[in-house]
């Protein structure tokens, strides 16, 4: 009989991994699924539920996804190794790697660290008004919007404010300012904005356009649910072309766009990145003060950070928080910011994302003895990360439950194994899901019915057919919403396979 890819063989040991002589515990790890020993006691074994359940092998095939696909669930207690295919194969980890940013920003930062943004008064005030510059500084929040800036502005008139006599100044270097994420991105995709130590609503700018008799009436501004203040920082006019729908031209300080007419029908919205943060929240700032009767000079960047009286201050919600967002609605920015101030805080500031994901990597190394993985950022965004799924169950083993990440991911449903969701399941699932063009992740937790703690990674990607796409079949590949579709029914298969044989 051929040997299927659960036949009888050894099991390895997570803990392993985690010694002082991991690269020798894992020199010789399978590459293929690993068939489950009995644990002993009682009649349904894993062996006997492993037969029952569908096979890793055809559950593969019948995804049909080409690439790689990679898998390790462990005892998310003992770091026993239960299940593996190609576990050691190096994967792109997508927003899965935003899981570890967490778990990064926390040892760095603390549960309790909080971003501010503030008003520095540089002179004295004199009946209202200040003889002296007005600097809006910011150290990174990646929370701060629209609402935040009102409050600032409505902060310094009440502390009697009414004129500033010097100059409007920003000040946004506690962080690089980096232009974008990954530059091979499409240029008007909104979860590829810039960064700055000022950024706001998630640095997208609002478009909306309608129709009006033979053209379009179109707004740019930085919307909330309470406020529409209109930017000058960017601005958008029609062309009379099929394509592409979007161009972008940066024209030194505003962000200069045109849109196909082919492509805006009766009307609609949606977010545009912006690319000067500062400068964006400037803009936003002077609307919102000058509707408090107090008018503001063009904003300059200030050179050095400033020293002064503060006027007003802003400050985000606590770290845990902020990340439990992140994790959830998988926020680009919020994680390229904690991944920044992270790496600030463990004094090494860092001008690049780069060089950044490369201090998240040092990181890792020293608290796990993980030493053969890549970070080129903190999101996930850039496809030139890389980690093992055998790593990654590695890093939440070690690392999850103590560092309380996992509270803080999202709870996923459960799917059978025709890919529909179940409702009501006995199994939990908490976990952070991954998607690139053609990549698929998912890692976390699982627990099982019978009160078993499983910990989980999978990888799925097919780099050679990411590889062929242009820039500007990026955002909508033909043929991608299909294989992520068909990614996410088998990461669905393999934990109800899990949870059948591991904690029913």
């Amino acid at each position: 009989m051929k040997r299927n890819d659960f036949s009888p063989s050894r099991r390895w040991v997570l803990a392993g991994l985690m010694t002082g002589v991991a690269d020798c515990a894992l020199a010789n790890a399978p590459t293929r699924s690993l068939y489950p020993l009995p644990r002993p006691g009682g009649a349904s074994t894993e062996v006997s539920k492993a037969r029952r359940a569908p096979s890793v092998t055809q559950l593969i095939a019948d995804a049909n996804l080409g690439g790689k696909v990679t898998f390790v669930v462990a005892d998310a207690k003992t770091g026993e190794v239960l299940e593996a295919h190609k576990p050691l194969y190096p994967m792109p980890p997508a927003s899965v790697t935003k899981s570890l940013t967490a778990l990064y920003g926390l040892s760095a930062l603390g549960a309790d660290h909080r971003f501010r943004t503030c008003l520095i008064a540089t002179g004295p005030i004199e009946d209202g008004t200040l003889k002296g510059d007005l600097v809006l500084v910011g150290t990174g929040d990646p929370t701060l919007d629209t609402d935040g800036l009102a409050d600032l502005a409505s902060q310094m008139k009440a502390n009697g404010i009414h004129a500033v006599q010097g100059r409007f100044l920003t000040y946004g270097s506690r962080l690089p300012h980096l232009r974008l994420i990954d530059p091979d991105q499409p240029d008007h995709v909104g979860y590829n904005p810039s960064i700055s130590g000022l950024n706001l609503n998630f640095n997208r700018v609002h478009f909306e356009w309608k129709r009006a008799g033979e053209g379009y009436s179109m707004a740019m501004d930085a919307r909330t649910a309470k406020y529409r203040p209109a930017v000058s920082v960017a601005r958008i006019s029609v062309a009379d072309r099929k394509g592409p729908v979007y161009t972008y031209n940066d024209l030194g300080g505003t962000d200069d766009w045109t849109v196909a007419r082919s492509a805006l029908g009766q009307g609609g919205s949606r977010w545009l990145p912006v690319r000067y943060p500062d400068a964006y929240c400037a803009d936003v700032f002077r609307t919102l003060a000058r509707s408090h009767g107090i008018t503001l000079t063009k904003a300059d960047p200030a050179s050095d950070a400033p020293s002064g009286e503060m006027l007003a201050e802003w400050t985000s919600p606590r770290l845990e928080e902020i990340l439990r967002g992140m994790l959830k609605y998988s926020t680009n920015l919020t994680a390229e910011v904690v991944g920044l101030a992270a790496s600030l805080a463990r004094g090494a500031p860092q001008d690049s994302l780069r060089a950044s994901g490369g201090q998240m990597t040092d990181w890792l190394s020293e608290k796990t003895r993980i030493n053969k993985v890549r970070f080129v950022d903190h999101s996930g965004l850039g496809d030139q990360s890389r980690i093992s799924a055998s790593e990654m169950v590695g890093a939440l083993v070690r690392l999850g439950p103590d560092a309380g990440l996992r509270p803080l991911l999202k709870q996923v449903p459960m799917l059978d194994q025709k890919g529909n969701r179940v409702d009501n399941h006995p199994a939990k699932i908490r976990a952070k899901t991954g998607t690139l063009n053609f990549v698929s992740a998912l890692a976390g937790y699982i627990e099982a019915p019978d009160g078993t703690d499983l910990v989980f990674a999978i990888f799925c990607a097919d780099l050679d057919r990411r590889a062929k796409l242009t820039k500007a079949e990026r955002e909508r590949p033909e043929g991608g919403k299909s294989w992520t579709r068909r990614a996410r029914r088998l990461h669905g298969q393999l934990i109800a396979r899990w949870t059948a044989v591991y904690g029913a």
